[in-house]
């Protein structure tokens, strides 16, 4: 996705990966392109993001991870914090029909209320859609999407 906002113009992108080497890759694959890009190493749950410092949050598959009440929490007050007033907030998580682990771990699956009531009233749903996602290996995995205002 850095990939893309760069070459559409997009200016003061950050990325947060808690995987140094999957960071590296991705800055490899960009080349000089990487220098304009904020490159942030941590535990999303834990990272010290400067309060209302971001306009948009945009998460495909890592919410769907944090199986535990506690960790989902923690993410949801991290968006809260990072996000200034007004800014946009977009999840994507395995759907209702999703797989139920990936990559060997396990994952919760949600369809869109249940997704939006993870974050609460505080995040006002915009929209929400399903998309059904081929992998490169060939199988397809359902996706939901929330789009939230914060």
């Amino acid at each position: 996705m850095v990939d893309d906002l760069l070459a559409r113009g997009y200016l003061n992108l950050s990325v947060l990966d808690i995987s140094s080497t999957a960071l590296a890759v991705a800055k490899e694959r960009l080349g000089d392109k990487a220098n304009k890009v904020n490159w942030l190493c941590g535990d999303l749950t834990t990272f010290a993001f400067t309060r209302h410092q971001y306009d948009v949050w945009h998460d495909r598959a890592v919410f769907h991870f944090l199986t535990r009440a506690t960790d989902r929490a923690a993410y949801v007050r991290q968006v809260a914090h990072a996000v200034r007033p007004g800014g946009h907030v977009i999840v994507a998580t395995f759907g209702p029909e999703g797989p139920t682990r990936c990559s060997g771990l396990d994952v919760v699956r949600y369809d869109p209320g249940v997704l939006h009531g993870e974050f609460g009233p505080k995040f006002q749903l915009v929209k929400h859609v399903a998309e059904l996602h081929r992998t490169p290996a060939g199988s397809v995995q359902q996706f939901t999407y929330c789009y939230c205002n914060i």
